[in-house]
């Protein structure tokens, strides 16, 4: 397993009945989550004293049912800023967990500039939410093209990255169907040295019609790996699809990018700090170029 463990103003207290205890920043929130199926004792006082708490409703959705929180605020993860909302449907705009992605894929790109500081590095971020990854590529010296297709979220997107002190780095905001901007830039031939995936589990395409990840993923990668320059870097799809094993992803992903290179994949996760015990939120596959410097 990955961990997100450099986290300063983010931490995952415990996790409990179907529950996470997280502090994000000066605040203390209770959010559910499936993954939670153990009963432990809940002997951390904070979870009494939330100040935001999320519930699930028997008919479907949810709502805070405890908001003593503001509007927005804002955490940092290093060097970069984001702001926070709570969302509906438990969400507080940032998923921390793939902040060991952003490393990951930051060393890459820090790397190749360092090796060649002329290079253009041309990074595309699909569904890419709140632009924690478009964010991070950026600050490490990409040129990224951030796409989504809830304007909202890319106009969250801008505001991170502004609040990173990023507002002026070569990023192209696009609000779009994630696949159909991929064919446009094909037949247009554009190249990336990076491509990042986070599709979500359940979507709806531009005419409307609900797709599965499970049934579309194998062919999102196949067209994105298409996109690819013929001098690539890496190549990173992850998923929050139960039905998506990180092994599953990862021999898709070596079984489309055709250029020399390594495979790895596996869940993502966050320390818990009561116990030490990891907590899985996700899984990543991952390509990286041989020529790359590990």
């Amino acid at each position: 397993m990955w961990y997100s463990d450099k986290w300063i103003d983010y931490e995952l207290l415990d996790a409990s009945r179907g529950e996470r205890l997280e502090r994000w920043g000066e605040y203390i929130l209770i959010r559910p989550d499936p993954q939670i199926i153990w009963g432990s004792e809940r002997k951390d006082p904070r979870w009494k004293k939330a100040h935001g708490v999320y519930r699930r409703s028997k008919s479907g959705g949810g709502k805070w049912v405890v908001s003593n929180m503001p509007d927005a605020w804002c955490i940092n993860y290093g060097e970069l800023k984001f702001q926070l909302r709570p969302m509906g449907f438990k969400h507080t705009g940032l998923f921390p967990e793939q902040a060991v992605n952003w490393d990951w894929f930051s060393d890459i790109i820090r790397k190749a500039k360092a090796e060649d500081p002329e290079r253009e590095i041309r990074v595309l971020n699909l569904f890419a939410y709140t632009g924690g990854a478009t964010a991070a590529a950026a600050k490490a010296g990409a040129s990224v093209c951030h796409v989504d297709a809830s304007k909202g979220m890319v106009q969250a997107a801008k505001e991170n990255l502004r609040l990173s002190g990023l507002g002026d780095a070569p990023v192209r905001y696009i609000v779009d169907d994630c696949r159909k901007f991929i064919e446009r830039e094909i037949r247009r031939g554009k190249k990336y040295e990076g491509i990042i995936m986070d599709p979500p589990s359940y979507g709806r395409g531009p005419n409307g019609e609900v797709w599965k990840l499970e049934e579309c993923a194998a062919d999102l990668i196949k067209i994105a790996a298409e996109v690819l320059s013929d001098d690539p870097l890496f190549f990173l799809v992850n998923s929050y699809t139960t039905g998506l094993s990180p092994a599953t992803m990862g021999y898709m992903v070596a079984n489309t990018v055709k250029t020399k290179g390594s495979f790895e994949a596996a869940e993502i996760g966050l320390p818990v700090s009561s116990t030490g015990l990891p907590l899985p939120a996700g899984a990543s596959a991952r390509w990286v170029a041989d020529k790359v410097k590990r």
